[in-house]
C-alpha cells in the first residue's frame, strides 16, 4: 500500500517532509480549513505570494487521499513538484532506444553521442541555478524552452519586482541570440494552459502586458 507524505512544519526551518498516513480526522480538519471563505479569499489572490499551483489539486482531493487503501494516480504523481537543484543522472529505454536523462528545470538540453544515446538534461530556471547552465553547452543539438503561462501575473521568488512573464521572455531572448546555440533546434514550450484558462478569468492579462486591449 503506498503511504501519504504529511508535510510536518519545523519552526524557523519551513516545512518537512515525513513519510506516513494522513489521519481522517486531520484530512477533516484541512477539508474545512480549505472550505474557509477566508482561505478561499487568499487563495483568490495567491499571485501575490509564492504558493504551488498544485495546492489546490490535493486539497481539493483530500477525502480521496485519506482513504486507508489510497495508492497515487498518475495526475497525483505528474502534479508534485520538488525543486531541481545540482545535476542528477538518470537511464531509461524508449522504443529500443537507450536515453540518459540528466536533471541539472525551464529548459532541456539534448546531446547526441557517437553511439547514438540521447542525453537530456532538465536545468532550472532560477537565476541561482543559470550558472550551471555552462556545463551543459557543447554539443547542444535542440533546447525545449518551458514556460508556464499561468505565470503572467506572478513575480519571481528572488525578485518581487520581477514579473515571471517579462523574465521568460528576456531568458528566452538571450537563448535564441547565444553564440553557443547558433547551429540548435530551439522549441518553445507553453505548458500549465488548464491552469492559464481558469487564471485569466479572474486576473487581466494586462498586469503583464498594459497594452493588451483584448478580451
Amino acid at each position: 500500500m503506498c503511504r501519504t507524505l504529511i508535510f510536518k512544519y519545523e519552526h524557523c526551518y519551513g516545512f518537512r517532509i515525513i513519510e506516513g498516513e494522513l489521519p481522517p480526522d486531520l484530512a477533516s480538519v484541512m477539508k474545512r480549513l480549505w472550505a474557509d471563505p477566508g482561505v478561499q479569499e487568499c487563495f483568490m489572490r495567491s499571485r501575490e505570494f509564492q504558493l504551488n499551483d498544485s495546492a489546490p489539486y490535493y486539497l481539493n482531493s483530500l477525502e480521496r487521499i485519506a482513504q486507508p487503501n489510497y495508492i497515487p494516480t498518475q495526475d497525483d504523481v505528474l502534479r508534485t513538484r520538488v525543486k531541481t537543484t545540482g545535476i542528477v543522472e538518470t537511464h531509461f529505454t524508449y522504443k529500443d532506444l537507450h536515453f540518459k536523462y540528466g536533471i541539472v528545470s525551464p529548459f532541456s538540453f539534448d546531446h547526441w553521442s557517437l553511439n547514438a544515446a540521447l542525453r537530456m538534461f532538465d536545468v532550472g530556471g532560477q537565476r541561482s541555478e543559470r550558472k550551471k547552465w555552462i556545463h551543459c553547452f557543447e554539443g547542444v543539438t535542440a533546447i525545449i524552452f518551458c514556460v508556464a503561462m499561468s505565470e503572467y501575473d506572478m513575480v519571481l521568488a528572488e525578485d518581487d519586482e520581477m514579473n515571471r512573464m517579462i523574465e521568460s521572455m528576456k531568458l528566452f531572448d538571450s537563448i535564441c541570440n547565444n553564440k553557443w546555440f547558433t547551429e540548435t533546434s530551439i522549441i518553445l514550450f507553453l505548458n500549465k494552459k488548464d491552469l492559464f484558462e481558469e487564471k485569466i478569468k479572474r486576473s487581466p492579462l494586462t498586469r503583464c502586458f498594459p497594452e493588451y486591449t483584448g478580451e
